[in-house]
């Protein structure tokens, strides 16, 4: 009795760990870089390919965009909804990016999208967290 006991005992501790275990998603780790991060970004804001970008941004994502005077701020669920509604657009621009700053923790990306009238330049702040390089703080401006 003690043995079938143990035995009952060692499967479902099997079957448990097992379980457990087929939940762990494994991460891709070159979905995990700055340059990744930074790529989804361009796709999404000059190609109009958004879906990618969500889990990559902050869910206490800061998206300000410099109107004449006014400073007009979004949050993450505001932001894709706009993508959402741009969802396959290609912007009519040049797009280049710089590194401005970077250490291990943080780094900013200046994201320049040169239009025939205009230039649109965007700083992308990025943080490594334990799950990747998430995008912290995008700012926006129109010259």
């Amino acid at each position: 009795m003690k043995t079938l006991k143990t035995t009952i005992l060692g499967l479902l501790m099997l079957v448990a760990f097992g379980a457990a275990k087929a939940n762990v998603v494994k991460l891709d780790d070159s979905k995990l870089t700055v340059n990744y991060a930074v790529n989804t970004y361009v796709d999404a804001v000059s190609l109009g390919n958004y879906k990618e970008l969500s889990s990559l941004l902050d869910d206490n994502l800061k998206y300000s965009i410099e109107r004449g005077n006014k400073t007009l701020v979004f949050n993450k669920a505001q932001l894709l909804e706009s993508f959402k509604q741009e969802q396959g657009v290609k912007q009519d621009c040049e797009v280049s990016t710089s590194v401005n700053d970077s250490t291990p923790d943080v780094t900013i990306v200046k994201v320049e999208m040169k239009y025939a009238d205009f230039t649109r330049t965007n700083y992308v702040t990025l943080v490594n967290s334990a799950k990747g390089w998430k995008i912290t703080n995008i700012y926006s401006s129109f010259k």
